[in-house]
């Protein structure tokens, strides 16, 4: 006790008027987090008068309770012979610190007149440790009961309205607000502007802030945040400016949201300027969150030293930062670095999963993003909405419908279930069922889904055309177009690709035209691609090739290779040398047009043009790519090269093909 200096003397004396010395020595206690000196002044309580006073028992109580021994400040409230409200208050606080909300909710049920402060504790511990429906419960219950709410009171309430995006609520409580005493709080005014952040409202949210009266950095912050995670992403970097003009210095919570608004701007300019602002302040180069929001925007901007430079720095490194360069590998196709990176993590999340899946499906490295997927399940991490798109989509790459309809299941396990699945899991059902060619299948899912955007409609509508169904996917357009959804460039698509596979040339010309004049649409490369392949299966070549002249943009080997094959179907050679000469231009080392060029001459006998575009080839170093097939079989996938002689089983199957050919033969 000798460290408290002046208490020193009046602890040897017995004989203290009161016991406000003992309390201001346990008050020094909690503020120390000494629990050991706190212990000494008990003992010395117990051989005073002073030892039964309900005052310094609660003390004792509150004493024990924010040091960690919750079991000593049980035993003391459970021996006192006497409590009052601050008694209860005070065990019930040491309760819901702990996290032991069960037996405070039994303890506050117990007392015989709780007041403001015993609500008070029961939906802050509610709101803190996200069991966000009792907060409110709670809350409401204080409301009805005609207790006075405070500060604490709508600030745990907000929190928890936040927290289950339950904006509704939230604006009731934005009006208790109003009418009462704190309407101009600050703190009161960040907390709004935080809820409404939260539920996805950044309108209400600058509402708020502008009405604010008063503004501290923690307001700028919330509203700079909201931006940030609602968009548009480019306010929250105006909003820094405007901060530093109002005199204001931004925090280092300011600084972490607006790089991470950099990030999804990838404006890698704007975040080197901060970078560099953060370099020349001492005090924000060892702040964690900022660190890991740096390297999240150079990994995002595809500015991997830089990533690398910031993590290899940081003095201290969580998951999130490892996360975040696992992430940026992987979207820079580094997938080896990406691998070796997660596998030395010491801790790894389901974020950190992800980002490795999508960064093997977007290097449609797809049989390897399922093997990750399997392993994740393996070690029994929870697939999110993400992973499930990414696992569909490399299920779609490989058109393998029985894995595909497996994952499904997964995906119904795990409580995305139609029609109350998340729209982003429901898209990708429907674009991997029609990739696999089960337009029922994928039709099913889209009937199903609560909700519906532009993609959900475009993949049932671009599946149709895909799989020969043109009426199928023009009835759809004809549906999504009363149901007030605009199509989009991708849409159109969909509905060109569907007229060329009908063959309905004039439908075909209305909707091209309709783009401009009805969706105002700029028709893009890929629409005037449809409509030379619509117009070069109907054989009107002449149209096909005026529509080429016609574009606004130079025309592309795709779209010249398709009027090329529409050449050789309709046997104009004329037509499909001028083309061929274009695509030779374009792409010198491409097999195909002198493929294409040399089977035309040969269908009408130019034998000596065959040879000439056969000689070409080979002076240009042109390899004719062998043809490639493959089928699966019992879950394991054949692939097959022309000539190929490598399969473990080739023996059997070329007797095999001997046999069929055999009995394909006539006699």
């Amino acid at each position: 006790m000798a460290r408290y200096g002046p208490f020193k003397r009046f602890i040897s004396d017995l004989s203290l008027p009161d016991s406000n010395v003992f309390a201001k020595l346990l008050q020094s206690c909690i503020e120390s987090k000494s629990l050991r000196e706190g212990r000494r002044v008990h003992a010395r309580v117990i051989k005073t008068q002073f030892a039964s006073e309900i005052f310094i028992q609660n003390r004792l109580i509150d004493f024990y309770a924010k040091c960690g021994s919750l079991d000593d400040a049980l035993k003391l409230f459970d021996k006192m012979p006497h409590r009052n409200t601050f008694s209860w208050n005070s065990i019930i606080n040491g309760l819901c610190k702990s996290g032991l909300l069960d037996e405070a909710v039994l303890l506050f049920f117990e007392i015989p007149d709780p007041d403001q402060c015993s609500w008070n504790l029961m939906v802050s511990g509610f709101s803190q440790h996200s069991r966000l429906e009792e907060a409110i419960t709670f809350f409401c219950q204080m409301h009805c009961d005609n207790f006075v709410l405070n500060m604490y009171s709508f600030s745990s309430a907000l929190s928890a309205c936040a927290g289950l995006a339950n904006m509704k609520l939230g604006a009731q409580i934005h009006g208790s607000i109003m009418k009462s005493s704190f309407a101009q709080d600050v703190y009161m005014g960040s907390a709004l502007i935080d809820m409404y952040s939260k539920c996805g409202n950044a309108v209400d949210a600058q509402k708020v802030f502008d009405g604010m009266v008063q503004r501290n950095v923690v307001s700028w912050n919330s509203l700079i945040t909201c931006y940030e995670q609602n968009g548009p992403a480019v306010k929250a970097l105006q909003l820094l400016v405007t901060l530093m003009e109002s005199g204001l210095g931004p925090d280092e919570v300011t600084l972490s949201s607006v790089v991470s608004a950099c990030a999804t701007l990838s404006a890698v300019k704007e975040g080197l300027q901060l970078h560099a602002r953060v370099i020349k302040s001492e005090s924000f180069s060892g702040d964690l969150v900022l660190s890991n929001a740096l390297v999240d925007m150079y990994a995002k901007c595809g500015q991997m030293k830089g990533a690398r430079w910031i993590f290899d720095q940081m003095p201290v490194r969580n998951v999130i930062s490892t996360t975040s360069l696992v992430g940026g590998y992987a979207k820079a196709s580094d997938v080896d670095v990406a691998r070796l990176m997660f596998a030395n993590m010491s801790e790894k999340n389901v974020v950190s999963w992800n980002a490795l899946i999508a960064g093997y499906t977007q290097k449609e490295d797809n049989f390897e993003a399922l093997q990750l997927f399997i392993q994740m399940k393996r070690e029994s991490f929870c697939p999110t909405h993400y992973t499930f798109g990414n696992i569909l989509s490399s299920c779609a790459n490989v058109a393998d419908l029985f894995l595909g309809r497996q994952v499904h299941t997964h995906v119904i396990k795990h409580g995305f279930r139609l029609p109350e699945s998340d729209v982003f899991v429901g898209n990708s059902l429907v674009d991997m069922y029609t990739k696999c060619g089960s337009v029922e299948d994928g039709s099913r899912v889209f009937q199903t889904m609560a909700s519906r955007d532009n993609v959900s409609w475009n993949a049932m509508i671009v599946g149709y055309a895909q799989n020969g169904n043109a009426d199928e996917a023009l009835t759809l357009f004809g549906r999504m177009v009363v149901c007030g959804v605009n199509p989009d460039n991708v849409t159109m698509i969909g509905v060109l690709s569907a007229c060329s596979h009908a063959g309905l040339v004039e439908e075909g010309y209305n909707y091209f035209r309709l783009m401009t004049e009805e969706y105002g649409l700029l028709p893009q490369k890929d629409h005037y691609t449809c409509m030379v392949d619509l117009l070069g299966r109907a054989g009107r070549l002449s149209e096909a090739w005026e529509i080429i002249e016609s574009m606004p943009v130079e025309p592309d080997s795709v779209l010249w290779g398709s009027l090329l094959g529409a050449c050789k179907v309709h046997h104009n050679v004329e037509m499909g040398e001028l083309v061929a000469e274009k695509l030779f231009e374009l792409d010198s080392k491409n097999s195909g047009p002198y493929v294409l060029l040399s089977n035309m001459y040969a269908e009408i006998e130019r034998w000596a043009d065959v040879k000439r575009v056969r000689k070409l080839m080979r002076q240009q170093g042109v390899v004719k790519q062998p043809g490639c097939s493959w089928v699966e079989i019992k879950g394991r996938v054949n692939v097959f090269l022309v000539k190929d002689r490598n399969h473990p089983r080739r023996k059997e199957i070329y007797r095999v093909l001997q046999l069929l050919t055999a009995e394909i033969m006539p006699g």
